[in-house]
């Protein structure tokens, strides 16, 4: 069950964004597997993609169509991954038909998928689905699209607001999927967002990769990145305000301050979502020299498994983030210097166990669900943070019964 985390409800429509999703039978014949975006012709995207060497067919081709992107097809219950040029092949001819659909060259559909890696995509099933996903296309169908996209997860997440730039209402809107093999190496997942304001290409380049370091790159639930992640924003330039053609420009920080905002939450929400998670926990490390320290420790102690078993016990036990400190990548780390928190409750001072610390108290915290692991490596005056899970007996028996 989601930490603390209400399904999605309510998505605004986004001028010049229309969306519409359906049931293609992919892995199962019920719940709507394939969403369908079509955006104004002024519309501009950008979007970051996994780094893993083991990068799906859609991915590559999402890469290559960036620039004239119009259209975005996603499907959940199959990767297409692992599958070479004849995967490439089944995500261009699945563009092709949404193309055919849309009107628009194949070269402006961008493909994503997600579910099981190494099995072919059944493209016929597929066309058929986006024959219905284009039926159901308006502006309203942002929360089918959430469900659409889901796997092992069990809420759909998205998330709305509304400002204002130089007078004009402007509408975010953002939805993700994720739950398991989340770690960042750009973005985490599936996450698709879209605004009506007017930006010029470059600039949304900069606002999508400034807003996955901030959100998308700072979560982990199990260390694993995705061989699928995606994380793409889409300006549909319906506003009538002034071109945003730089991060200097007036409008450029109210504009990268909501899409930052929108893009933690729905990374946060995966994080909440973690297969089997029982705890939501922020691990902040500071005191370090640069921040690639900081997030050097967070990680180790948000990604040890000794650790994360204990966070889902409630055993507060001091040796195993002494373990995961010590084993983190920072060369100059003093552990004479190390002070540890749990929210409030000092647990380490100067590398040795606290002389007011109880166990009682350690296990108060650790009894929540949610809390702060809060560490000092008095190297520095940097900080960072990342967020993650606890590990459950729940996270196996996901993961084992996967594909069964």
């Amino acid at each position: 069950m989601a930490v603390n985390l209400a399904p999605a409800a309510n998505l605004l429509p986004v001028p010049g964004a229309r969306v519409g999703s359906a049931c293609a039978g992919i892995k199962q014949t019920e719940r709507h597997d394939i969403a369908l975006f079509a955006f104004a012709p002024e519309t501009q995207v950008a979007g970051v993609y996994t780094q893993s060497h083991f990068a799906a067919a859609p991915v590559l081709l999402a890469r290559e169509r960036e620039s004239a992107s119009r259209a975005w097809v996603v499907n959940s219950g199959n990767a297409n991954a692992a599958t070479g040029q004849p995967g490439r092949g089944d995500s261009a001819a699945v563009c092709a038909h949404a193309g055919r659909l849309l009107q628009l060259p194949d070269t402006e559909v961008q493909p994503f998928s997600t579910g099981v890696i190494g099995e072919r995509l059944p493209v016929e099933q597929m066309q058929g689905g986006l024959d219905k996903a284009f039926g159901n296309l308006s502006e309203d169908g942002w929360l089918d699209a959430a469900r659409a996209i889901m796997t092992t997860d069990t809420v759909p997440k998205g998330y709305s607001t509304q400002f204002q730039l130089d007078g004009q209402d402007i509408t975010l809107t953002g939805i993700a999927k994720g739950s398991g093999m989340i770690k960042p190496d750009m973005a985490t997942m599936l996450a698709y967002m879209a605004c009506d304001a007017l930006v010029a290409p470059e600039v949304v380049q900069r606002l999508v990769k400034d807003a996955a370091a901030k959100s998308f790159n700072r979560i982990t639930v199990d260390g694993d990145t995705s061989t699928n992640d995606c994380f793409m924003l889409a300006c549909t330039g319906q506003a009538q305000h002034a071109l945003i053609d730089s991060a200097e420009h007036p409008l450029y920080a109210p504009l990268a301050t909501a899409i930052d905002e929108l893009a933690l939450r729905l990374a946060q929400a995966l994080v909440r979502d973690g297969e089997g998670a029982t705890k939501f926990v922020t691990v902040t490390v500071k005191g370090g020299r640069t921040v690639e320290d900081c997030l050097a420790v967070a990680y180790t102690i948000a990604e040890s498994p000794l650790v994360k078993t204990a966070l889902f016990a409630g055993d507060a036990n001091w040796g195993r983030f002494c373990m995961a400190i010590g084993r983190s990548p920072v060369a100059e780390l003093d552990p004479n210097r190390v002070q540890l928190w749990l929210d409030e409750v000092q647990v380490a001072e100067d590398g040795l166990m606290s002389e007011d610390y109880s166990e009682a108290a350690g296990a108060a915290v650790l009894a929540q669900d949610e809390f702060t692991v809060l560490v000092d490596i008095g190297l520095g005056q940097v900080e960072a943070t990342v967020w993650t899970t606890d590990l459950s007996y729940d996270y196996v028996r996901i993961n084992a019964e996967y594909r069964t």
